[in-house]
């Protein structure tokens, strides 16, 4: 944790005895932004205090050594001081009246300190200049550095009282803290949303103002964090970091791995509170409580027909713009869907029987409809009786019905 020098009447009595080699910089701490934003309000108020006190037991040494003094010289240094002084004094109270007179050629962000514009210019060149010596790690602030190296330190100090989870920093441990008490110190101005961590409002804060300082050097496209940055970079190198354990299988995101391997566990996380229908995906389980709701968001523009899904909207305008973008490779036909383009492709296969099988399976299961095939025998049942067929093909099928005779001269008819 921080400390502070108190000692500030010990401070005067050293200056007034003349022991010069103490300077305003040897007892004054300067914080940087995200430091600042660690301190609790105590703390920061005790800082002020100590720096204010600080000042002015300064300026008044500073007054004494003058009048005493002959030499032009050392008053010229006294003088040089106090300025120094003073524009320490200067930098810290633009942090209470939001002065900001350094502002970014690139984004137009301003900032309060010249050396708080160069830290952040940095997020613009992607220049990093502070090196790690154990594991060569490059950092954009020298603080960041020195908080990376207590890593590379196995001392972990500052324990959790509730879980026992430890720290090697005390903001972290402090930060970890709000997870049990659910405190949100760090507030919105503009929505009020609250945060446990000033780090996580910055980023919010950017979905008001539109700044995305974290830009792609290949495309030029930009983004509100380094973290997406990272990952669209990835479509570019192709880099996959993330491996599947069991059928090594690549991933250029953590989140894709995982929901990856819910296909070899089985594991289906969300679960439909109505109907206890459960998915691997939570995107799917919104994607299904519609069914149940009858909410369809995602609206035609030419002509007002709603869907419940994005990829059926985008489906649907096909049928107005005319698009075809699926081709089959070997006869040129094409078709607005991926899906029907797969079952063209089985028409030149030879297999008469895996084409039907396919449009049976596609059509009885967007009409919610069980099917079973028995050799050439497709046994069709309705899972809801007030639903109709909606394929004229399949008209003639009714609940518990076969039709079997009919498909079987189909196949029959195919295979001759």
């Amino acid at each position: 944790m921080y400390q502070f020098n108190l000692s500030s009447l010990n401070l005067l009595q050293c200056l007034k005895a003349n022991q010069c080699s103490v300077t305003y910089e040897d007892v004054t701490v300067i914080f940087t932004q995200e430091e600042w934003i660690l301190l609790n309000p105590s703390e920061k108020k005790l800082y002020r205090d100590v720096l204010w006190e600080n000042y002015w037991n300064f300026l008044s040494v500073g007054k004494l050594l003058e009048e005493h003094s002959t030499n032009k010289q050392q008053q010229n240094h006294q003088r040089s001081k106090q300025s120094n002084i003073l524009n320490y004094l200067r930098l810290h109270e633009r942090t209470h009246n939001g002065e900001k007179p350094y502002e970014c050629k690139q984004c137009c962000k301003a900032f309060s300190s010249a050396s708080s514009l160069q830290r952040h210019e940095r997020t613009h060149s992607g220049e990093k200049p502070y090196i790690c010596k154990q594991c060569t790690k490059a950092f954009s602030r020298a603080s960041h550095l020195r908080i990376h190296e207590i890593t590379h330190s196995e001392e972990k100090p500052y324990e959790c009282k509730q879980c026992s989870k430890a720290f090697s920093l005390a903001a972290h441990l402090r930060i970890h803290e709000r997870t049990h008490t659910g405190e949100k110190p760090y507030e919105c101005k503009q929505c009020n949303k609250a945060f446990s961590q000033g780090s996580h409002l910055r980023v919010h804060e950017r979905t008001h103002s539109g700044e995305k300082p974290y830009q792609c050097k290949q495309c030029s496209k930009a983004f509100s964090r380094a973290s997406h940055l990272q990952r669209h970079e990835r479509t570019h190198s192709g880099e996959k970091p993330y491996e599947c354990k069991e059928c090594s299988k690549a991933f250029s995101r953590t989140s894709h791995l995982r929901v990856h391997e819910r296909t070899h566990s089985g594991e289906k996380p969300y679960k439909c509170k109505q109907c206890t229908k459960a998915f691997s995906q939570v995107g799917n389980l919104r994607v299904h409580e519609r069914t149940h709701s009858g909410v369809k968001p995602y609206e035609c523009k030419q002509c007002t027909k709603a869907f419940s899904q994005a990829s059926n909207l985008s489906v649907h305008e096909r049928t107005h713009s005319g698009e075809k973008p699926y081709e089959c490779k070997q006869c040129t036909e094409t078709f607005s869907q991926a899906g029907n383009l797969r079952v063209h492709e089985r028409t030149h296969s030879g297999n008469p029987m895996n084409y039907l099988t396919l449009i049976l399976m596609r059509t009885a299961e967007s009409m919610n409809f069980d099917i079973n095939m028995n050799g050439h025998i497709a046994i069709i049942q309705c899972q809801a009786l007030e639903k109709a067929p909606r394929v004229k093909w399949m008209r003639a099928i009714t609940c518990g019905f076969t039709v079997g005779m009919r498909l079987t001269a189909v196949v029959n008819n195919g295979s001759k």
